[in-house]
């Protein structure tokens, strides 16, 4: 996603080029809000795709336990089935126990005995057809009840099987039941980071709109303050002083022109002069004072206009002596310096700006 800096407006400048920059920052920030609201709403998108999915997981995990309910059901009756045909089976063994162990007693050939014993031809005949035909039946209803109890096994087998397959279905579907609900958590957040972000970003934006338009009005008013200042005979050009202006006030060059700041994001177009606090801020060149007022991030300031497009601005005063329309003479005392503005110590900030566009001081500034 696009990160956009805020402006450190305690070194921002009343020119074109620096409106035309918080228009670009501005831009940046509509194009990164532009990226976050695709973001929300595929995020949103997501969510929405997750939830449905969770819902249809649910659904899928109520059938299965309803399911694996009516095979447990099916293995009660399947088990009572199978404790009635084992009965059943244990009582044919033992009545044919009794006939195996009734007919031993009668000796190895019960069916010879008869024969032997019996004069009677149709006694002997319906004797040997009663003999086969209680063989013949105990044994077919053996195998018929051992092939019911085989089949009762296999059925409950398979059910068993079947019930622990629903089982595992079931936890298939509830691990993935639990990741998605994870990814929702996860992506929940992740858009109530971005909502924030957004609400960040657009204040933000409220903001510079803010900045944009205080300095397009200040400027305006600057440019409609200027008019050709007529210029004394015994003072210089401005534009013929180059290397030969005097400091607008004593003490060390804490930044210069070009010097990074912000991160590196924004640089000084202009010196910060660490000076004593209470000490005057001198006017470099005769002008005339166009501004001299409160400015957020410079504190109070005072803009003076030297003709020919040439202009200076001294900032972080602590007390203003001019008003805009007031002539100044080089050298006069136009300010004391403080502290105001944000900066953490006394400081002068000192700005030389031609046709509104800054130039580095210190090719103006003599030696000291």
């Amino acid at each position: 996603m696009l990160a956009v800096a805020t402006p450190a407006l305690a070194q921002e400048q009343v020119t074109p080029g620096q409106i035309k920059a918080l228009r670009e920052e501005i831009a940046d920030i509509d194009d990164w809000l532009a990226d976050a609201e695709e973001d929300r709403s595929s995020l949103e998108q997501q969510l929405s795709g997750i939830e449905r999915e969770i819902g249809q997981l649910t659904r899928e995990r109520r059938e299965l336990r309803e399911e694996a309910r009516e095979q447990q059901q099916r293995l009660t009756e399947l088990s009572e089935e199978e404790a009635e045909l084992t009965r059943t089976l244990e009582s044919q063994r033992e009545s044919l126990k009794k006939q195996i162990r009734a007919a031993w007693m009668e000796g190895d050939a019960p069916a010879v005995k008869v024969l032997l014993n019996e004069i009677d031809p149709d006694k002997i005949a319906r004797t040997m057809t009663y003999y086969e035909y209680l063989s013949r039946d105990t044994i077919e209803r053996l195998e018929a009840f051992a092939a019911n109890l085989r089949q009762l096994k296999e059925t409950r087998k398979q059910v068993s099987a079947g019930r622990l397959r629903l089982a595992e279905l079931e936890q298939d579907v509830a691990n993935r039941q639990q990741k998605l609900s994870t990814s929702k958590t996860q992506r929940a957040q992740t858009l109530a980071a971005l909502e924030t972000d957004i609400s960040d970003r657009r204040n933000e934006r409220e903001e510079l709109e803010g900045d944009r338009r205080r300095l397009e009005k200040l400027l305006k008013d600057v440019e409609e303050a200027i008019a050709n200042i007529p210029t004394p005979n015994e003072s210089d050009p401005f534009g013929s002083l180059r290397e030969k202006l005097p400091w607008p006030a004593q003490g060390k060059v804490a930044s210069s022109f070009g010097d990074s700041y912000a991160n590196g994001k924004l640089s000084y177009r202009g010196l910060l002069i660490n000076t004593a606090e209470g000490s005057e801020i001198r006017a470099v060149h005769y002008g005339r004072v166009v501004f001299a007022n409160w400015l957020r991030g410079f504190g109070l300031m005072t803009i003076l206009d030297h003709g020919d497009g040439y202009m200076t601005l001294y900032g972080h005063s602590s007390s203003l002596f001019t008003s805009p329309g007031d002539w100044v003479e080089a050298g006069e005392a136009i300010a004391q310096a403080g502290q105001t503005g944000g900066t953490g110590n006394p400081a002068v900030y000192f700005e030389i700006r031609h046709n509104g566009k800054p130039d580095n001081p210190l090719r103006w500034l003599g030696k000291r």
